[in-house]
């Protein structure tokens, strides 16, 4: 019985290997980095089973027809549990570093915003699948929106800069691949300018300010808010062409640079491996992300393409951000690097997200409708 079980499972899988195989390679990149290979290992064996985790929330996800998302009855309640969950944060959320953006279970911590990022990519998808020919039409725009600016001002309140960060970029982006009109553009960027500057004068809290104006001067307080940056490009810098060997990141194992695993793991990555080593490591987040989107083009219906499209752009934001602000070109926002970075919040999520896709893959072919 245990054997025919399995052999259905087995069936039922649908896994598109040139998506698991580069994502499973930066997941094994990033134990590598977590590894101190001396003493103690807490988040390298912590992370490790997280990975086994995630890996087999990916393979159950490829055997689930996913098309049961494209009902309205279905995705408007998520959403709204969405919601109600990150509201919930707000009041009884566990905080850490500054930052309200846990819910505590014993000895794990589980953050809301991650799964968030997906549910606002299957919102946006829904709605412009419809309204895609329309989209012109400046009230869409607007619509589609204010679904991202609830789950922004959720998650900017806790506060999580950098995760609120991604929400806009996820909308930004899924606008921008539905055909919005170059006059409705110049609105969003001067909507974008205004907001900016309302976030600035009444919203920031004074480390966030602090954070950007280190950007603009990083070594006018390399000992205060400027830390992390300055230490990070060092890293990056420090690893040269060919790295310093595996274990020998002197900026991340002596904890120079901190939250090496986390914020940093690309910068302790680059310092290990190099010049090099970072060209592979984005030359595999590449493959990954041409092949989400070559799917997404080939799918049965707009809303798996919106959705592919969307995890693209998602990802996309991550990497650039995390690679950016690693190193010294974008404001330290605190933002982790997709399948590489310690936490399971996010790793779940983003072989979730491709479990998803693979299966969506499996019921794309047939007439687009």
């Amino acid at each position: 019985m245990r054997e025919n079980f399995l052999t259905k499972f087995a069936d039922k899988m649908h896994v598109d290997w040139y998506m698991f195989t580069p994502a499973i390679l930066i997941s094994l990149a990033g134990l590598v980095t977590m590894n101190s290979f001396f003493g103690e290992n807490y988040f390298f064996f912590r992370q490790s089973i997280w990975l086994l985790v995630s890996v087999l929330v990916f393979f159950i996800a490829t055997t689930i027809d996913w098309r049961f998302l494209r009902g309205t009855k279905v995705l408007v309640p998520i959403f709204v549990a969405t919601v109600a969950v990150l509201t919930t944060l707000l009041i009884v959320g566990q905080a850490t570093r500054g930052s309200q953006s846990w819910f505590q279970f014993g000895a794990f911590a589980f953050q809301p915003s991650d799964p968030a990022k997906l549910i606002i990519v299957l919102m946006l998808s829904k709605y412009f699948s419809r309204r895609h020919i329309e989209i012109k039409n400046l009230r869409h725009i607007l619509v589609s929106g204010a679904y991202a600016f609830i789950i922004f001002l959720l998650v900017f309140l806790q506060p999580d800069f950098g995760g609120a960060m991604v929400i806009l970029g996820i909308w930004l982006g899924m606008v921008l691949v539905s055909g919005i009109s170059k006059k409705h553009l110049a609105f969003v960027a001067i909507l974008a300018i205004a907001t900016s500057a309302i976030l600035w004068m009444f919203v920031f809290v004074p480390y966030q300010k602090d954070r950007i104006i280190s950007f603009i001067h990083p070594l006018a307080d390399v000992r205060g808010a400027g830390y992390n940056a300055y230490q990070s490009t060092i890293a990056v810098g420090s690893g040269e062409i060919f790295g310093k060997g595996i274990g020998q990141g002197s900026q991340s194992k002596l904890q120079f640079l901190p939250e090496y695993e986390t914020d940093f793991i690309f910068a302790a990555f680059t310092e290990e491996w190099g010049f090099i080593g970072a060209a592979i490591l984005l030359t595999l987040c590449l493959i990954l992300l041409m092949r989400i989107v070559d799917n997404a083009q080939l799918a049965a219906t707009n809303f798996e393409t919106f959705f592919g499209l969307g995890i693209a752009i998602l990802f996309s934001v991550h990497i650039a951000i995390h690679a950016g602000m690693n190193m010294g070109v974008l404001p330290v926002t605190g933002i982790t690097f997709p399948f590489m970075s310690y936490g399971g919040s996010h790793l779940v999520t983003e072989w979730l997200a491709l479990g998803m896709l693979s299966s969506i893959k499996r019921h794309s072919q047939g007439p687009r409708l």
